[in-house]
């Protein structure tokens, strides 16, 4: 998505047209806006974000609860007319606003339930997670107490409101929002990078998992573009399945029949949104080594 307003430009206008730009990024709050128009002009994109934060963290309490209660539940089958464009945006690009039965089931118990201990709804930036990965936060979150449940929920705010905003505003000093699953094969028998390995990213579910990309590898035994890269990775699990015999076959190496090795799958975690997940692949006919890289 491009930006739609420079850091600069924010700066310089009136109160009331720097609220009309950014009064959107925090859900139902213009006044978070309003707040933060008169600590202008900012250096950075970040201290931008991070004022609109504070001006959150140091509103009262009662205000506080009214924003989280104003977020829409996760997984709910029905868009309210109250939904923004940018939750919907968010819920439906992890699928959550097309849930089946039984998943709908799921979501709705726990929905119900957490609503039923802390009176609001569930908050975690979407973006940044997979289905098993929310789901497993949502159970765990459950055993909170209020105020660490509602210190969480305002620490989630801050996550989907930074994306929302680096989204919309360039200028200097953007926060990292972004990571990076790569990878490259190195042949051991040569040697040299393994050019022509075929090579699939999947992303494993509790019941299922979802081809995300598939590329070969060049003549430097990467690929020409990571597999992911410029987004927030999502938590949870993933896996790449290697096509070597195929390769090996193709470079007329020696290896049995049929081959020991035909498809070697590397199953790895991602536990940092925006970190750099470098999964290389050391290969034989025989043997096979990996390591998270840089």
């Amino acid at each position: 998505m491009a930006a739609t307003f420079t850091l600069d430009s924010l700066n310089s206008l009136s109160e009331t047209a720097f609220v009309g730009a950014v009064g959107d990024i925090f859900e139902h709050a213009p006044w978070v806006a309003e707040g933060a128009a008169g600590r202008r002009p900012f250096p950075t994109v970040t201290a931008l974000h991070d004022a609109m934060v504070a001006v959150v963290r140091e509103s009262p309490a009662e205000r506080q609860l009214a924003f989280i209660r104003a977020h829409p539940e996760l997984g709910s089958k029905v868009k309210r007319l109250d939904w923004t464009t940018e939750s919907q945006s968010e819920q439906g690009s992890l699928g959550l606003d097309r849930l089946s039965d039984a998943e709908f089931t799921k979501f709705s118990d726990l929905n119900k339930a957490y609503r039923e201990k802390f009176g609001f709804p569930f908050i975690i930036c979407v973006r940044r997670h997979t289905r098993d990965s929310i789901l497993r936060q949502f159970e765990r979150r459950l055993a909170n107490d209020a105020d660490a449940e509602r210190k969480a929920a305002l620490d989630e705010i801050a996550l989907i409101t930074r994306l929302r905003l680096v989204d919309k505003v360039d200028g200097p000093g953007k926060p990292k929002t972004t990571g990076r699953i790569s990878t490259h094969v190195l042949d051991n028998v040569s040697g040299q990078p393994a050019q022509g390995v075929t090579i699939s990213l999947y992303e494993v579910g509790a019941s299922a998992r979802s081809l995300l990309a598939k590329a070969v590898t060049n003549s430097d035994g990467r690929t020409d573009q990571p597999f992911v890269a410029g987004e927030p990775l999502r938590i949870g699990t993933y896996e790449l399945q290697f096509e070597v015999a195929a390769y090996f076959a193709a470079n007329k190496t020696v290896q049995a029949d049929p081959a020991f090795l035909g498809i070697v799958p590397i199953r790895f975690s991602v536990a940092e949104a925006e970190g750099h997940y470098h999964v290389p692949l050391l290969v034989t006919p025989w043997s096979y080594s990996t390591y998270r890289g840089s």
